[in-house]
């Protein structure tokens, strides 16, 4: 092992460096004009991938191309651990919010600024960097990989799961390690034990055939504007609460010890409120910050469409609206069962004088783990190595769609590390990650092979 964190030490300047040069791809997978840039960040990982000693290919799907890399050198009888991440990100806008261009990382006070950071090119990275460290600095590893890098996580991954499915026994393996996610606290790392999932509409509302004078038609026709806005208003009650009726009837109630053991968390409600700049915080009466965030379903509207928004007035009466509605879900709710839910709910509020329509964009389903066995105390040894302090059990309120798909397709169970930091900016202007994160990253994934492959 002396030999794996020698070469870490010797090679980390070069491995900042190259992670700087993925960073610098403006991979963003919801845009057409960067699908060459798609395929310039699947090559560049391909060819980083194989430098560091696996077999690699990239491999075509309906949409943007996965990356696979192998190692199958282990001794006889040694696990295989099947490492995910993505390699696209999410678009940078707005630009003016940046303090540095998005595609330009920069190093302010020990933090890399960059789109995708965190999320999740310095995460996967990371990993590839460990495999490396072994490959070249020991000459082996102790446990045999396979790394499935996709390009369309940020758009709700449409093509990953038939092509889990296609290829399961290339796949098949002992664990799967996902780091794509934020540490709990400041040096304080996490394992998780659940993700929220995603259930993902759009509302449109049509009324007249065009746009109308609001004061020749207004009062006689009715506005799709006015109906949308009373439609998002039933959503909610007044306490924050879903009203959709039926809607609590799959969700998990978590037992007492999870409850306690989220509220002993040393969770920092100020500086929480500081990060989000909000003049306070809300949510479902009865459940604790953490608990609203992890174990708790959501409703928000994610963007809404409708009408004159350009400088000064027009009395516009709108033809058409639309708005964008997620939920996030946790155990024993389906995105299929929401779906049914919301169009009965449409169903009831809507008035006969427009047209409503749900249009589902795309949904994947909550994970809830079983934090035991010996590749989570593996986990464990490694993080507190890696940062001098044992980790803590997390959960995530955001959603990787494949984990479940994983869990079930190659019976394997999956484990959650995430190096990034509390307040990333993931999706938002800013991304960030400590260099030294980054390089504890890599120390505490060699560690964990060494772990599991003794």
């Amino acid at each position: 092992m002396s030999d794996v964190q020698g070469y870490i030490d010797r090679e980390m300047h070069r491995f900042q460096e190259e992670l700087f040069e993925f960073l610098r791809i403006p991979s963003v997978s919801t845009s057409s004009e960067h699908t060459s840039d798609i395929r310039a960040a699947a090559n560049w990982l391909e060819a980083r991938m194989r430098e560091a000693g696996l077999e690699t290919e990239v491999m075509e799907t309906q949409g943007h191309p996965v990356v696979l890399g192998e190692w199958r050198g282990a001794p006889s009888g040694a696990p295989t651990v099947l490492i995910y991440g993505h390699y696209d990100v999410q678009p940078a806008e707005p630009l003016e919010e940046w303090h540095s261009p998005a595609f330009e990382p920069t190093v302010r006070d020990g933090n890399l600024y960059a789109r995708g950071a965190s999320d999740d090119k310095g995460q996967l990275y990371l990993h590839i960097k460990a495999l490396e460290a072994h490959l070249k600095g020991a000459g082996s590893l102790p446990v045999n990989v396979v790394v499935l890098a996709e390009g369309e996580e940020e758009i709700g991954s449409p093509n990953l799961l038939p092509f889990v499915e296609a290829y399961h026994q290339r796949l098949a393996c002992d664990a799967v390690v996902i780091s794509d996610g934020s540490m709990f606290a400041p040096d304080l790392p996490s394992l998780l034990f659940s993700l929220r999932g995603l259930a993902y509409f759009e509302i449109h509302v049509k009324g007249p055939r065009g746009d109308l004078h609001s004061g020749t038609y207004g009062g006689a026709v009715v506005n799709p504007g006015n109906v949308l806005a009373r439609i998002l208003a039933s959503l909610k009650d007044e306490t924050g609460r879903i009203a959709i009726p039926g809607f609590y009837d799959d969700v998990m109630e978590w037992d007492p010890a999870t409850r306690d053991a989220i509220r002993s968390l040393p969770f920092d409600q100020e500086g929480f409120l500081k990060e989000v700049g909000a003049p306070s915080l809300g949510g479902e009466p009865g459940f604790s910050h953490l608990e609203r965030v992890w174990i708790r379903p959501t409703c928000d509207v994610n963007g809404f469409l409708c009408g004159y928004t350009g400088e000064g007035a027009k009395t516009v009466l709108p033809s058409r609206a639309m708005a964008k509605v997620s939920f996030r879900l946790v155990p024993r709710q389906t995105p299929d069962r929401v779906r049914e839910l919301m169009e009965e709910h449409l169903a009831q509020v809507s008035p006969p004088e427009v047209e409503v329509r749900l249009v589902e964009l795309y949904g994947g389903r909550p994970w809830k783990a079983d934090p035991e066995g010996e590749f989570f105390e593996a986990a464990k040894k490694a993080l507190e190595d890696a940062f001098g302090t044992p980790p803590v059990l997390a959960g995530e309120g955001g959603s990787i769609p494949i984990v479940v798909d994983f869990q079930e397709i190659l019976e394997a169970p999956v484990l959650l590390m995430g190096f990034a930091p509390p307040g990333a900016n993931m999706h938002a202007p800013n991304e960030w990650i400590p260099l030294a994160y980054f390089e504890k990253g890599i120390r505490a994934v060699a560690s964990f092979y060494t772990e599991i492959g003794g």
